[in-house]
């Protein structure tokens, strides 16, 4: 899933609204005109600074969604909106600020758990929402800021209603989520940076060690959940984990090839679709998902 960063700044600006001035003009102009200023009253009655965001609120970004951000308006859920906050956290490491790319890399690592907390089902969100983040700039960070704030943004157009959903699914399904997420989380977590296996066998082992224990752990949990597809899944991934685990074992490149195939093919996400249907849940594959196990 592509992350980007629209990077928060302490400096605040003022917003305006110019009323028009109303002359001679015919009954339909005035009426325009006036709706455009209420509509313009409105917009400026709902700009909040970036710092005052809280988990949960509907927002539209004031000019492009990556850059350097002032402030947003807020808007209720229930109105189409670019964006909502779905997670945040304070930045602990250390005094120094980390530069550019490390409060990036903090960001990547964190929001996507913080986000799950709120919005479990990746599989429920709006087609062409993606994770973004507000984070410290340096000049802020001086200040004393270190807060990101984790959003789920709209990368085109804008969709309507809360994305929260943690508070309404049933226990069967949190356990299932949270398993599901855990594995494709040790999956792209720890990509390694080398193309090939050849070129960090280490790496590439270490990766597939992170995927049969999430397996492991999601195996687990889906004992305890009754039904004829959740059980035929738990079979799936049982037999996939043991496939990762060879490749995490692997003596050389050419047999943690033969492991990976099976490996990552047993976690297709197409195949959890018949028990995601039993337990209630989304059923459409993310594109970018369906992308790579398309091949």
């Amino acid at each position: 899933m592509a992350i980007r960063a629209p990077y928060r700044s302490l400096r605040g600006i003022s917003a305006v609204v110019t009323l028009l001035a109303i002359g001679a003009v015919g009954c339909s102009d005035v009426s325009d005109a006036v709706d455009g200023a209420k509509d313009g009253a409105k917009k400026v009655a709902r700009q909040r600074s970036v710092f005052s965001l809280d988990i949960g609120d509907c927002y539209n970004p004031n000019g492009k969604a990556e850059g350097t951000a002032y402030v947003v308006e807020i808007v209720p859920c229930d109105e189409a909106h670019e964006g909502q906050v779905v997670g945040e956290f304070a930045i602990d490491e250390g005094k120094e600020y980390p530069g550019d790319d490390g409060v990036s890399t903090i960001a990547d690592n964190r929001c996507p758990v913080e986000a799950q907390k709120y919005a479990p089902d990746t599989w429920a969100l709006p087609k062409g929402v993606a994770l973004f983040y507000y984070t410290p700039t340096k000049e802020s960070w001086a200040t004393g800021d270190r807060a990101v704030s984790c959003t789920y943004t709209a990368e085109k157009g804008r969709f309507s209603g809360s994305l929260a959903t943690a508070k309404s699914l049933e226990p069967e399904q949190t356990t299932y989520l949270k398993g599901s997420n855990a594995v494709y989380e040790a999956l792209w977590a720890n990509q390694p940076e080398k193309d090939t296996v050849e070129a960090d066998l280490a790496g590439y082992k270490a990766q597939a060690k992170a995927v049969a224990d999430a397996l492991d752990a999601h195996v687990k949990g889906l004992d305890g959940i009754e039904g004829t597809e959740v059980g035929k899944l738990r079979a799936t991934l049982t037999k996939a984990a043991g496939n990762w685990e060879k490749a995490a074992n692997a003596a050389d490149a050419d047999a943690f090839y033969v492991a990976y195939d099976p490996a990552f093919t047993g976690i297709d996400p197409n195949k959890s679709v018949a028990a995601r249907k039993e337990l209630g849940l989304a059923t459409t594959v993310p594109a970018d998902e369906a992308e790579v196990w398309a091949g």
